[in-house]
C-alpha cells in the first residue's frame, strides 16, 4: 500500500479516514473491539492495553457515567428532606441530590467521554499502521521498542504528558465546570445552594440589566476597574521610566547604590507592605498621628485615606507606585543599557537635543520593546486581588445594598460574592466576562502594535 508524499512534515498517512476506507477486516474491526489490528499484527500487549482502556470506559459508563448524563440535564430533583425518627425522637434528614456533585461529575463524565474519543482514534490508526507495515513488509515495532521509542524520537511525548493530565484535570475541568455554573441558579437567594437547576442567558441579563442592584453594580465596578489597571499601568510605567533614565545618565554617580536604595522595597514581601501601608493610613495610624503633630490638620480630625471614594481610590494608586516602580525600573534599565549607542552618537552629530533624543530614540525603541510587558502589567492589574483585598478591602462602602466597595475591582467583588454572599452563578458570569474582556483586548492591542508588525526595531 502506497501513500502520496505529503507536503507537511508532520502529517501522518495513517489517518482514521484512511483506515475507514482503506484498511482490512481487522482494521475495522478495532473500531468495535479497541486494539484488535494491533493484535493481529503482532502488537499483543498494545492491542491488549487498548481493550482495557475500552472495557474500563464501558464498566464506567454502565456503574455511573451514563447516570451522571442523564442527570446532568435536570442537576437532580429529590430535595433533602427532614423525617422524625420516632425510636430516638430525633429528625433525620434523607439524602437529597446535591446539585454541585451531578454538575460536576456530568462534566467530568464528558470530558472524559472525549478523552475516550481521542484513544479510540489513536487506536485505528494504530490498527492501520500495523496493517500498512506488515503489508509493506516492513517492520513493525513491538512493546519494548515502542517503550525505547519514548526516550528517543518520541520524547516529547513521555515529557508532555504529565503536564498535559494535570492541566486538564486541573485547569480544563474547573473551568468548563465554572463557566457551566453561570447558566444556572447557584446561590443563597432562592435557597439554592443545594439543588438548582439550569435558567440560560438569566444571570448575564441580571448583570447587564443597570437598573438591577447587581446590573448597576458591574457597571460601576467596571469603570473602575478600567480606571485602576490603566493609572496603576502607565504610572508605573512612566515613573519607573523617569527613575532608570536619571539613573543610567552618564553624569549620575554611584548608580549601583541608587539601584539598591529604590530595589530595596522588593526585599520585603508585597504583602507585608500592604498591610504596614493600611495600618498606618487609618484614622489612628501614624501618618494621621504625625500630622496631628505637626499642627497641620485638628486633633480630632484624620485624613480620609479609607473612608472617603475619592481619597481611597488616588491612595490605592498611590501606594501601587510605591510598591510597584521598583519592579518597572529594573525592567527598563536592562532595556535602556540596550539601546545601541551608535543611535545617539549619529543624533548628537545631527544636533538633536535631550528632548528631542527621548521621543526620537529612547522612546519608541522602549515601546517596542516593552509593549508586550505593558500588556501584561495591565491584564495583571485588572485581577490584582492582593492590592486592593490587602490595602482597602474594596472599601468604602457608601451603600448598605451593594455588594462591592467603592474601590473594590471586578476579581475582589468576584471573591466577596462567592465567599461571603455565595451567589457562585453571579461570580461565574463576572469571571467568564473577564475573561473575554482582557483576551480580546490584549490579542488586539498586540496585534495592532509595532512589536508584532514589525520584526526588528
Amino acid at each position: 500500500m502506497k501513500f502520496k508524499k505529503n507536503g507537511n512534515q508532520f502529517s501522518t498517512p495513517y489517518t482514521c479516514m484512511r483506515a475507514v476506507r482503506e484498511g482490512g477486516i481487522e482494521t475495522k474491526l478495532s473500531m468495535l473491539l479497541m486494539g484488535f489490528g494491533n493484535f493481529v499484527h503482532k502488537q499483543k500487549i498494545k492491542g491488549l492495553l487498548y481493550l482495557a482502556v475500552e472495557v474500563a470506559y464501558i464498566v464506567f459508563m454502565a456503574m455511573s457515567g451514563v447516570g451522571c448524563l442523564k442527570m446532568l440535564g435536570s442537576l437532580g430533583s429529590a430535595p433533602q428532606k427532614e423525617v422524625w425518627d420516632e425510636a430516638n425522637q430525633v429528625y433525620l434528614y434523607t439524602q437529597g441530590d446535591q446539585s454541585v456533585l451531578i454538575l460536576l461529575y456530568g462534566v467530568a463524565t464528558v470530558l472524559l467521554t472525549l478523552v475516550m474519543v481521542w484513544a479510540w482514534r489513536g487506536a485505528l490508526r494504530s490498527a492501520f499502521q500495523a496493517e500498512c507495515l506488515d503489508k509493506e513488509g516492513r517492520h513493525v515495532n513491538t512493546f519494548a521498542e515502542d517503550l525505547k521509542s519514548l526516550l528517543h524520537e518520541n520524547l516529547h511525548r513521555l515529557l508532555m504528558t504529565p503536564p498535559m493530565i494535570f492541566i486538564f484535570a486541573l485547569t480544563i475541568l474547573p473551568l468548563i465546570f465554572m463557566i457551566c455554573m453561570a447558566f444556572t441558579d447557584y446561590s443563597r437567594i432562592g435557597n439554592h445552594l443545594m439543588l438548582f437547576d439550569w435558567v440560560g442567558l438569566e444571570n448575564f441579563k441580571t448583570l447587564f440589566d443597570a437598573n438591577s442592584i447587581l446590573g448597576s453594580t458591574f457597571w460601576s465596578v467596571l469603570g473602575w476597574t478600567i480606571v485602576w489597571a490603566f493609572f496603576a499601568t502607565f504610572s508605573n510605567y512612566i515613573f519607573g521610566m523617569i527613575l532608570a533614565i536619571v539613573i543610567n545618565r552618564k553624569d549620575t554617580r554611584a548608580k549601583g547604590f541608587w539601584r539598591f536604595c529604590f530595589v530595596l522595597s522588593c526585599a520585603v514581601p508585597m504583602f507585608v507592605s500592604l498591610l504596614i501601608m493600611r495600618t498606618m493610613l487609618q484614622p489612628n495610624g501614624a501618618v494621621n498621628v504625625l500630622l496631628r503633630n505637626l499642627g497641620w490638620i485638628a486633633q480630632d480630625a484624620s485624613l480620609p485615606f479609607f473612608t472617603d471614594p475619592t481619597w481611597a481610590r488616588v491612595t490605592v494608586i498611590v501606594v501601587n507606585i510605591w510598591v510597584g516602580v521598583p519592579y518597572t525600573l529594573l525592567q527598563l534599565t536592562g532595556v535602556l543599557q540596550n539601546i545601541p549607542g551608535e543611535l545617539y552618537e549619529a543624533a548628537k552629530v545631527d544636533g538633536a537635543n535631550a528632548i528631542q533624543t527621548f521621543f526620537k530614540i529612547t522612546l519608541p525603541y522602549m515601546l517596542y520593546v516593552t509593549t508586550p510587558y505593558l500588556i501584561v502589567t495591565f491584564t495583571g492589574n485588572v485581577n490584582n486581588f492582593n492590592v486592593i483585598y490587602l490595602l482597602s478591602g474594596g472599601d468604602p462602602v457608601t451603600d448598605l445594598a451593594a455588594t462591592a466597595g467603592k474601590t473594590d475591582l471586578l476579581v475582589t467583588w468576584l471573591y466577596k460574592l462567592t465567599i461571603d454572599k455565595q451567589y457562585y452563578n453571579i461570580g461565574a458570569v463576572i469571571g467568564i466576562l473577564t475573561f473575554i474582556i482582557l483576551a480580546v483586548g490584549a490579542l488586539l492591542t498586540y496585534r495592532n502594535s509595532k512589536s508584532y508588525k514589525e520584526g526588528e526595531f
